[in-house]
């Protein structure tokens, strides 16, 4: 249906400002007003089309037409909350929990990530009576009153609001490992500064309860890490008698390419896991999936009810987005293209100097720019400039890290080699422009 009040961008961003708040945020320096989108394209108002290299959430690609199809007939035949029987969450759970190993066999469907997140910590302290959570240094876990004290990396401030029971760890980076050595002495570094935490907790009120970690840890900037190198900090929390949680908000559903999970690819196996965004291709779906004898300790102790957690349509589009995946092998295409796309990352690496590291699995991936490979020095406006400039030739992607360096490249699982190649096409071409 079109808008009532059509106008160019200035007016919309007025608009915005006056119904929205004066501090919502938009990508690019020059907003983009989208009107329509199909797998991996966006287009604008002035029918422009657009690279959709960004968003994860409409997961096997925009508009989908059998997430679409299928949300359409479940939404004309029946739409309540799960205090009625229905078996389409008891069908899409009996589907989802098969992907988990044997241990994560039950769930809890939520709306958000953020829901999912502040419940699988609610469930932590259920479990052990205690309430101190450790989360790393620069990561978002999501935007309840709870879980958005974990997220120093959109409020730098809010540690001074914190009542106490958050704890951090440097957040990884292979680029510049903690102790100064990557691969498993950075991990055993890593573990260390997990096991001080929890020492700290121990001796202050809260006590330790849980570690809530992206197993591919995308917002920190998703550091090459060897498999295998969370193993260490996993087994100083379960020393601990803490809980481990992973969230997979963002890697999970195949989009590393090289396994369903990120915690599978670093071979552990958490208590509770976490899912959201791409989860049923833009319908608000998430879910908390752990034991069912860890979620019937929780139901004993806590009273919980989601109006609109699992309800039929939401099931139904998660469900079909679970049959694109297998059926159009999206996972491996995942895998193949992302090869494919490390490699032209590589190749820039070789010709622009700018390129101080490359990295990324699936259809994850991206580069640091450095003003100096020697020094590591970031070049965030630099990073900002390209980011801007990939816009203006009609490709969508964004920047993350602490220092906001790290080009964010994350397009739905349709994306192909052709898509790759004039993405990275227009990348050279930029990263030449903008370096004069």
């Amino acid at each position: 249906m079109p808008s009532e009040h059509p106008g160019d961008a200035s007016e919309i961003s007025a608009r915005r400002a006056r119904l929205l708040g004066p501090k919502v945020s938009t990508f690019y320096d020059e907003p983009l007003h989208v009107v329509r989108a199909k797998g991996v394209w966006l287009w604008d108002q002035n029918g422009r089309k657009y690279l959709d290299c960004y968003n994860n959430v409409p997961h096997v690609g925009h508009c989908n037409s059998r997430v679409v199809e299928a949300t359409a007939r479940q939404a004309a035949t029946l739409n309540t909350h799960t205090r009625y029987l229905h078996e389409g969450i008891l069908d899409y759970l009996d589907r989802l929990t098969c992907t988990f190993g044997k241990a994560l066999d039950a769930a809890v469907m939520t709306c958000t990530g953020s829901e999912a997140n502040d419940l699988a910590i609610r469930m932590a302290e259920a479990a052990t009576g205690k309430s101190g959570i450790i989360a790393t240094d620069w990561t978002y876990h999501g935007n309840t009153a709870l879980v958005s004290q974990l997220s120093r990396s959109n409020s730098p401030g809010v540690g001074k609001a914190l009542s106490g029971f958050a704890r951090f760890v440097p957040a990884p980076d292979s680029y510049r490992p903690l102790g100064g050595v990557a691969g498993m002495a950075h991990a055993n570094a890593f573990a260390r500064a997990v096991r001080e935490r929890i020492e700290e907790l121990e001796e202050s009120r809260h006590g330790f309860a849980a570690a809530i970690f992206c197993p591919f840890f995308v917002n920190e900037g998703f550091p090459d890490l060897p498999e295998g190198w969370l193993k260490p900090a996993v087994q100083e929390i379960r020393k601990a008698g803490g809980i481990v949680i992973a969230d997979e908000v963002q890697p999970g559903f195949g989009r590393i390419g090289t396994h369903m999970w990120g915690h599978l690819r670093q071979g552990i196996q958490p208590d509770i896991v976490t899912l959201g965004k791409p989860m049923a291709n833009g319908h608000p779906v998430g879910a908390v999936v752990a034991g069912s004898a860890l979620l019937a300790s929780f139901q004993t102790k806590y009273r919980y009810f989601n109006t609109f957690g699992g309800n039929p349509v939401s099931c139904a589009a998660a469900m079909a987005v679970l049959d694109e995946i297998e059926e159009k092998g999206l996972l491996e295409n995942a895998r193949r293209v992302g090869e494919f796309a490390r490699q032209r990352l590589n190749d820039l690496a070789l010709k622009h100097e700018i390129v101080g590291d490359t990295r990324g699995s699936g259809l994850i991936f991206g580069a640091e720019f450095v003003l100096d490979c020697e020094t590591k020095k970031p070049a965030t406006d630099f990073t900002s400039r390209v980011v801007n400039q990939m816009r203006d030739r009609g490709i969508v992607l964004g920047s993350l890290g602490r220092s906001g360096n790290t080009l964010k490249i994350r397009p739905p699982m349709t994306f192909s080699r052709e898509n790759a190649d004039f993405l990275f096409d227009a990348l050279d071409q930029v990263l030449t422009t903008a370096l004069r």
